[in-house]
């Protein structure tokens, strides 16, 4: 079966959890078109980043006239649908009615993409544009559609992107956790509550076996992701501070980078840990595989999230896991068994659950790290993944 995957922009960092994906549906025979609004080549170093880019076809790279003439040519009663879609939409705030006509547009081009590479279905990355694009896709005689919503950054903005009118319109919706399925159950019509299913991200699990023991050395922990307010950095700057004043012997290591580089450096520099905490930027996979190699537990401050990646990852480096209780976190990081869940935002708690951490004995710290590997290995297989997907695309393709 041959089917597109669409994102807004592919492949970047953060998005190696879609390329596994991709990878582990062709693995069952599929044959996966890669399509996106636009790409971002210089932000890409890890080598499987760059060749997925080098596979993705640009949308915006057809040119600004090509994609008009080709939303011209539609049908009128296909454009009078789109139309009256896109100015109810730009009415309710999702965007400009202009930035909705492009979307048109280049839902029209996808349309004609579909149709030229016999492609049964179009599956849309992240609520957001991608989705639009995918819906208005279906109304000029695109495939059936379907989009994966991952959150936090679509529960942020659930009336004006339509989460609820885009599952309407969709043939499924795939969630990453039971919490963000329901909240998707917040928003969308009762009737359309069966579209919903959930299909946890996954990884593959054979470029995770036999995973490090842990470092000698005082504890060390990491933490990795964008140095966005989400993600709540600065906060663990202070918790570590609180922490590291008790016990000066703790390491933090920081993967990533981001907007908020600058604070968190000033942050570092004002508690004076230069020497405590280390900021390695962005990594490839083996980069950060090394690093968590390289620690005791994986620290995630968030305050917004969908179920973070980084803590499968970890987990299957049989890292424990020092978290927030938010989202999907709870679903899968359980408190005393794969680590240790505090509330958002609370730098004293967090401090205190680093030294709880750093105290714990180096056996105990083993069993958690092995529990770990033995959860995300049940729950977050992409192989098993890939086959709920498929499942999807067989009902929907009839």
């Amino acid at each position: 079966m041959r089917i597109g995957y669409l994102v807004n922009t592919y492949p970047r960092p953060s998005h190696s959890f879609i390329r596994r994906e991709i990878a582990a549906l062709e693995a069952r025979g599929f044959d996966i078109h890669r399509m996106a609004m636009r790409g971002d080549a210089q932000a890409l170093s890890d080598p499987a980043d760059l060749t997925e880019h080098q596979r993705t076809e640009r949308v915006l790279d057809a040119g600004g006239k090509r994609l008009l003439l080709g939303l011209a040519r539609q049908a009128p009663g296909q454009l009078r649908t789109a139309l009256r879609l896109a100015r109810q939409r730009a009415k309710a705030g999702e965007s400009s009615l202009a930035r909705q006509m492009i979307y048109m547009a280049e839902g029209a081009y996808v349309a004609a993409r579909a149709r030229a590479l016999d492609l049964r279905h179009i599956h849309a990355h992240f609520g957001t544009n991608s989705a639009r694009v995918a819906a208005y896709a279906r109304i000029f005689g695109g495939p059936p559609f379907s989009f994966t919503v991952h959150g936090p950054e679509e529960f942020d903005n659930v009336l004006p992107l339509d989460l609820g009118g885009k599952l309407a319109l969709a043939d499924f919706c795939v969630t990453v956790s039971s919490y963000g399925r329901s909240q998707m159950y917040r928003w969308a019509a009762p009737g359309d509550w069966p579209k919903l299913r959930v299909v946890h991200c996954g990884l593959d699990l054979a470029r995770w076996a036999d995973p490090a023991p842990l470092p000698p050395g005082p504890f060390h922990m990491v933490a990795v992701g964008r140095f966005a307010e989400q993600k709540g950095f600065g906060l663990l700057i202070r918790a570590f501070a609180l922490a590291w004043r008790q016990d000066p012997a703790l390491r933090l290591s920081l993967v990533g980078d981001g907007e908020l580089r600058g604070q968190i450096e000033s942050l570092i520099a004002a508690e004076g840990m230069g020497q405590a905490v280390t900021l390695l930027g962005w990594q490839d996979e083996a980069g950060v595989r090394a690093a968590m190699n390289a620690a005791h537990a994986l620290v995630t401050p968030s305050f917004a999230e969908g179920l973070p990646v980084v803590i499968m990852e970890a987990m299957a480096c049989a890292r424990p896991v020092i978290a927030t209780y938010i989202a999907g976190i709870p679903e899968l990081v359980r408190p005393g068994q794969e680590g240790w869940l505090v509330p958002a935002g609370d730098a004293e708690a967090l401090a205190a659950t680093m030294l709880e951490a750093a105290a714990t004995p180096a056996e105990r710290l083993v069993a958690m790290g092995a529990a770990a590997r033995a959860r995300v290995c049940a729950r977050h297989d992409i192989a098993e993944s890939a086959r709920l997907l498929a499942e999807c695309f067989s009902r929907s393709t009839g």
